[in-house]
Formats: structure tokens, sequence, C-alpha cells
């Protein structure tokens, strides 16, 4: 068996896996998804990133970690977002701009 062949060179699934606390990767998510929805073309898909964006701000907002003062930052955020989903009457709407820089296809 060749050093390339052999098992302990083979790219593992745990590799890849972050560990983070729950609070970082409910951030982390709601951060790739407001990414998504910037980028996204589809209509569709932007309502359903929307969506997913207020519900993880909603969770942050009551986690127990983060400090009285970001909960209420989120709790403004998610209202924002909430009110993007719904399609709220007096919420600007800003046309798609170009961006300077893609992002990437996928995460390392």
């Amino acid at each position: 068996m060749a050093a390339h062949d052999s098992p302990s060179s083979a790219p593992r699934h745990a590799d890849e896996e972050y560990g983070m606390p729950c609070a970082e990767a409910l951030l982390a998510g709601a951060l790739a998804l407001m990414t998504g929805h910037a980028q996204a073309c589809c209509a569709g898909q932007r309502d359903l990133m929307a969506r997913k964006v207020a519900d993880n701000l909603q969770l942050l907002a009551r986690h127990p970690s983060l400090s009285a003062e970001f909960r209420s930052m989120l709790v403004q955020l998610q209202r924002r977002w909430s009110e993007q989903d719904r399609g709220a009457e007096g919420l600007v709407r800003l046309p798609p701009q170009a961006l300077w820089h893609k992002a990437p296809e996928g995460l390392q």
C-alpha cells in the first residue's frame, strides 16, 4: 500500500468538524445566512434565509451566556429580520448591489 493510500493519510470527516460554543455556532450560522441573503438572486431563497436569520437571532437573544446588552441588540435585529420576512410596510428595500468579492464556494 502506498503512503497516500494509507487510512491515516485519508481526510477524515472529523478533521473538518469544529467545536464551538452554542452561541458562537448560532452567530456563525446567522452571519453565513446573512451573506447568502445578500447574494441570493431568487426571492424565494432570500425569504427562506431571512426567516432562518430571524430564528437564529431569536435563539441568540435568549441565550444565557450573552450579556443583557448584547441580547437586547439581538432582539432589535431579530425584529428587523422578522419585518423583512413579512415584507412589513415602511421597510426600506435596497436594490441588489454588485459585490466587490464573491463568497467562497465552500467553507474551509
